[in-house]
């Protein structure tokens, strides 16, 4: 690799991360295709069964292909050629052999997925080996192999650092050589720093993506399988309640000692707030699920396509997330959220990009006001203070417009206390950040610039001053050229 070529480290880090991640799903598919084996063989209706074979041989053939691309190589993943040698070991030799294990996983899951409905149950040897499997020896295994492709990662990155290191040296000593070079070593030495700063930049946004990644999926599926099951429970209840109303329609006058057992339940209190009790727990489930699916989608390494995009829902998403912070605390009370949304049209862009550029800007709105509230001032003239924002309380404004056929405008303002124009100056920089530490990387509102303006020709900017609260204005052309 020869110096500058940046596109050469970055397909480096991408390569590294890919193997990482594939890696990862391994684990997570594992698990998943355990919980669809148990689903298909505890389910009694025929339909429900037929979705459950078509799901289970659908993650299968998944978990087959990522397999053959760790050990073969596949480019639609970015994935190598070849495996060092220490995980060709992993995957070919004992004691870990993760191929065979991998392979016989593939084969009983595949068997199961093709067993008569007569031979689905819990005694079937397919599903005792799927069981057996998925609960210690295959993800102790695939861990294994995930912290290996880690750990040869940092050893990459470690080169690239060497190689920077020196970079540093050549172009300190091309600068006493030799006066001309002058420029073009100042030319160098920025685009260094430049390479620096975003492979930093790169670096923390992929470990929190794949820290968030592996917790959804972690996360994940014990999360579907409370929200299958209670979905059985609560029809299993109130089967049993039913059954019971016939036995007190047809017994009226039971023993004495069921009908003191009867009252020291409480029978007819327990009929009644059972089925509320499991509604309830599965609304939480559920919204727990949406949750963690908000979490993995946005966090996901693999970027999603450029499509049609409803602005709306990607500012619900990121509210969603941010929910907690919303609430009341010790000694501020509980942050309104003022919606004011106008009928947009879809807009072309990444959708997990545009929603970490809404969270990033609500979360600084968040911290702005954990600092104190007051009034905002829209600049520019474009829009009229509401008599609504006078309020002390803090409060947050989400407003959106189409104020011209071929751009969208959010607008996305606080009361808390405003920035200086120093501070102003500074939103964008990378080389310069306002966070201190313990307050998060500071690089939200840069990587936010640089979607909005570098990657979709947008506009984003701020309006602000000492006491008057903060307003970001983002412009986003509605088809992307």
């Amino acid at each position: 690799m020869t110096y500058f070529e940046l596109n050469e480290i970055t397909q480096i880090g991408a390569i590294s991360a890919a193997a990482v991640n594939i890696s990862g799903r391994q684990r997570m598919l594992s698990q998943r295709t355990a919980l669809l084996s148990a689903r298909l063989v505890w389910s009694q209706d025929r339909a429900e069964r037929e979705k459950f074979r078509s799901d289970l041989l659908e993650a299968i053939e998944l978990m087959e292909r990522s397999h053959s691309g760790l050990i073969g190589g596949d480019a639609s993943m970015n994935l190598p050629e070849k495996l060092s040698p220490a995980l060709r070991a992993m995957y070919f030799e004992p004691p870990v052999h993760l191929d065979r294990q991998i392979c016989n996983y593939i084969a009983e899951v595949r068997a199961l997925a093709s067993a008569p409905d007569a031979e689905l149950t819990p005694d079937c040897p397919h599903f005792r080996y799927i069981m057996s499997a998925a609960e210690a020896q295959l993800p102790e295994s695939l861990d294994a192999v995930v912290s290996q492709y880690q750990k040869e990662r940092e050893a990459e990155q470690l080169a690239v650092t060497l190689e920077l290191a020196e970079l540093h040296k050549r172009a300190a000593g091309a600068e006493q050589a030799a006066q001309t070079k002058a420029e073009e070593l100042e030319q160098a030495l920025s685009q260094l720093q430049q390479t620096e700063m975003r492979l930093a930049l790169a670096e923390k946004m992929a470990s929190l993506g794949q820290l968030v990644a592996n917790a959804a999926s972690d996360l994940n599926n014990p999360v579907n399988f409370v929200c299958a099951t209670l979905i059985h429970a609560h029809k299993y209840a109130l089967d049993l309640i039913d059954l019971l109303r016939l036995y007190q329609q047809h017994y009226p006058n039971p023993d004495p000692e069921i009908q003191s057992r009867t009252q020291a339940i409480e029978f007819d209190l327990l009929v009644k707030q059972l089925p509320k009790m499991l509604s309830s727990m599965k609304k939480s489930a559920g919204r727990i699920r949406e949750i963690v699916f908000t979490w993995r989608n946005l966090f996901r390494l693999n970027q999603a396509p450029i499509q049609p995009v409803d602005i709306h829902s990607g500012i619900e998403r990121a509210l969603l997330i941010l929910q907690n912070r919303l609430k009341a605390k010790s000694g501020r009370p509980e942050i309104q959220v003022v919606k004011e949304f106008g009928s947009l049209p879809l807009v072309e862009c990444c959708g997990d990009q545009l929603n970490q550029v809404f969270m990033n800007i609500l979360s600084n709105a968040i911290d702005a006001l954990e600092k104190g509230n007051r009034a905002p001032r829209t600049g520019s003239g474009k829009a009229k203070q509401s008599p609504a924002r006078l309020s002390q309380s803090p409060t947050i404004w989400i407003r959106t417009e189409l104020l011209r056929p071929d751009c969208v405008t959010v607008r996305i303002a606080d009361n808390g206390p405003g920035m200086t124009e120093e501070v102003k100056e500074q939103l964008f920089d990378l080389s310069l950040a306002t966070k201190t530490v313990g307050q998060g990387a500071g690089l939200g509102l840069v990587t936010g610039y640089q979607t909005v303006v570098e990657k979709y020709g947008g506009a984003l900017w701020c309006v602000s001053e000492p006491g008057g609260g903060a307003e970001f204005w983002i412009e986003l052309p509605v088809r992307h050229l």
